[in-house]
């Protein structure tokens, strides 16, 4: 299985990009090949799928499309080809906020997504994309799960963990946010 791969971007396809890697060119499968330049050397982070008769490659520029796309096809019924296109139409943020929001026109204007689909991502996912770290430093979301596994050692749930974090600054030490955290908790 393969993280990423590091190479300069030699073509551009209509739903893919070749990206030369010690002189191996792979076929990368992307949401937008026209974010990439030729020439210009890329980190590409990639999903491997590997079937009876194919073995895939789908690429993403950042981590945090690769962790949602991972998400999106945990879902019954949702597979890398319809998934890919929803990371070009949408952004990030958007996606997450439609699912939490049980938003199923959003969903549905996604190619090849119905309401039957759109339903079954929105009960497959709500609540489990709260750390998808968009937009966070590796150094923010150590300090989140920290502060999230200290609280949860205190007896507190989950759901009532989640409704404080996005409040507590990111800033402060661990000590200063836990103290932060059980304020907001009491109230």
């Amino acid at each position: 299985m393969y993280d990423y791969i590091k190479g300069s971007v030699v073509s551009l396809k209509n739903n893919a990009i070749v990206v030369d890697n010690n002189g191996i060119g792979f076929f990368i499968y992307v949401s937008n090949p026209y974010s990439f330049e030729v020439g210009k050397e890329y980190k590409v982070y990639v999903y491997q799928q590997i079937k009876e008769d194919e073995n895939s490659l789908f690429g993403f520029k950042t981590i945090e499309e690769k962790d949602l796309f991972l998400k999106l096809i945990s879902v019954k019924g949702l597979g890398c080809k319809m998934a890919l296109p929803m990371l070009a139409v949408g952004s990030i943020e958007g996606i997450m906020d439609a699912i939490e929001r049980e938003n199923i026109l959003y969903l549905k204007k996604f190619p090849k997504i119905g309401e039957k689909l759109a339903g079954q991502i929105i009960l497959d996912l709500k609540g489990k994309l709260e750390f998808i770290g968009v937009g966070i430093s590796d150094d923010e979301v150590t300090t989140s799960e920290e502060l999230k596994e200290v609280l949860i050692g205190l007896g507190y749930k989950e759901k009532e963990i989640k409704s404080v974090l996005t409040k507590i600054d990111t800033t402060l030490t661990i000590e200063e946010q836990v103290k932060e955290a059980l304020k907001l908790l009491l109230k």
